[in-house]
């Protein structure tokens, strides 16, 4: 957060000393400083865009701890089970744990990291290993974090946000429980998830 508020900050007062300098200099100099404004717009744009899935991850952390997981199942085509053809990640369900949820990888600016580490016959072994072990935190039924493993191995890098589809609130999609517990979608709930608010019978969650 404090990156992302950082970079933000500079990137505007860039902008406002790019639009200052196009007016103070030579019209053919200005030109150079138009581009620099250009630039500058695209990446304070894209520091707001990383704002809300920051925020977001800090109410799961603040609901879930940290696990350190190895020999995650994970994929990058088609799951089964999953009407979206996306990465993904399967974790069991905390209440089941003979049951492996999948959690996909929808598309956003900070999933290219990941799809290069996830693995193909020509990925590197030591990019594959960056992933390897996976911290994780959330309950995979509804929004969770990952983050891959610090070089010293003591601390969670590259936070990602997944959710399921269901979790999120958009118009035309249906909030399921996936036969939590009370107590499990309350939590799922303060984490920032959208979840019904009785225990009932779950559609197709997918």
């Amino acid at each position: 957060m404090t990156m992302i508020a950082g970079r933000l900050v500079g990137w505007i007062a860039v902008w406002f000393g790019s639009l200052f300098l196009i007016v103070a200099t030579p019209t053919w100099i200005g030109w150079v400083f138009l581009l620099l404004l250009v630039y500058a717009t695209y990446r304070a744009v894209l520091q707001l865009a990383y704002l809300r899935p920051s925020l977001q991850i800090r109410r799961v952390l603040g609901q879930y701890p940290w696990q350190f997981l190895t020999g995650v199942p994970r994929g990058r085509n088609k799951h089964p089970r999953a009407e979206q053809d996306e990465m993904w990640y399967e974790f069991p369900n905390p209440e089941k744990p003979g049951e492996q949820i999948p959690l996909l990888f929808l598309m956003n600016m900070r999933t290219f990291w990941w799809m290069r580490r996830f693995g193909t016959a020509s990925t590197k072994p030591e990019l594959k290993a960056q992933i390897e072990p996976l911290w994780f935190a959330g309950d995979p039924r509804f929004i969770a974090v990952i983050a891959a493993n610090s070089r010293r191995g003591k601390a969670p890098r590259r936070l990602h946000l997944l959710f399921q589809r269901t979790a999120t609130g958009r118009r035309g999609i249906e909030p399921t429980d996936w036969n939590a517990s009370p107590a499990a979608l309350d939590r799922a709930r303060r984490a920032g998830a959208h979840v019904p608010d009785s225990v009932s019978p779950p559609p197709r969650p997918y």
